[in-house]
């Protein structure tokens, strides 16, 4: 199958929501699922973006996970392979650390970073460290997952990005500091956010 052989798309930014992002190629528009850290970091709408794809086929199901950097598109991969961990929430995990962070948070066993993330729960994420440790190569460079990140600079770029105006995120993000939440997981920020821009309207 062709689409089983797509491994990065070079398009532009068609249309973006919290969840993914649509990729027009040369006047085909593909539906990319993208985690919470690289919708953040995409730039605006008729603006090319570079994503390192995975198929996800199954039976009747095709879907294509897209990522701004191949260390998180190789520890997506890497964390399918754990049992009852399937590509939702492989990705809900590399929304809240990339590649590098999530290489770190195993190799030290920090089982209260990862059980943090939504979905993953005290047992998923001792089984998470157990079957992945050693596999995922640690960057050099990784940033720090603890109490400052995620940030919240990338918060508001993302709120941005999915066209809230400047003055909505500002207050969106004061309303967020000032209950003392900024140090959760990206994704549990994320929503934070939108569910208090939500109440606002």
């Amino acid at each position: 199958m062709l689409l089983g052989m797509i491994g990065r798309l070079i398009g532009k930014i068609a249309e973006k929501s919290h969840v993914g992002v649509l990729v027009d190629v040369g006047g085909v528009g593909y539906d990319v699922a993208v985690p919470l850290n690289t919708l953040a970091n995409l730039p605006p709408n008729g603006e090319t973006v570079t994503l390192y794809i995975h198929t996800h086929v199954r039976e009747d199901d095709l879907r294509l996970f897209g990522f701004a950097a191949k260390q998180d598109l190789s520890a997506f991969r890497t964390m399918l392979g754990v049992g009852g961990v399937g590509p939702k929430l492989a990705l809900t995990v590399i929304g809240a650390l990339s590649g590098a962070q999530l290489a770190s948070v195993i190799e030290q066993s920090d089982v209260k970073r990862l059980s943090a993330i939504p979905g993953i729960g005290k047992k998923t994420a001792e089984r998470i460290i157990l079957e992945l440790r050693g596999k995922l190569a640690v960057g050099a460079n990784a940033p720090d997952p603890g109490v400052d990140s995620p940030s919240m600079d990338a918060l508001a770029s993302a709120l941005k990005n999915l066209g809230f105006r400047p003055t909505q995120v500002e207050r969106v993000i004061e309303k967020i500091r000032r209950e003392k939440k900024e140090h959760q997981p990206f994704e549990s920020l994320l929503r934070l956010a939108l569910s208090a821009l939500q109440e606002a309207r």
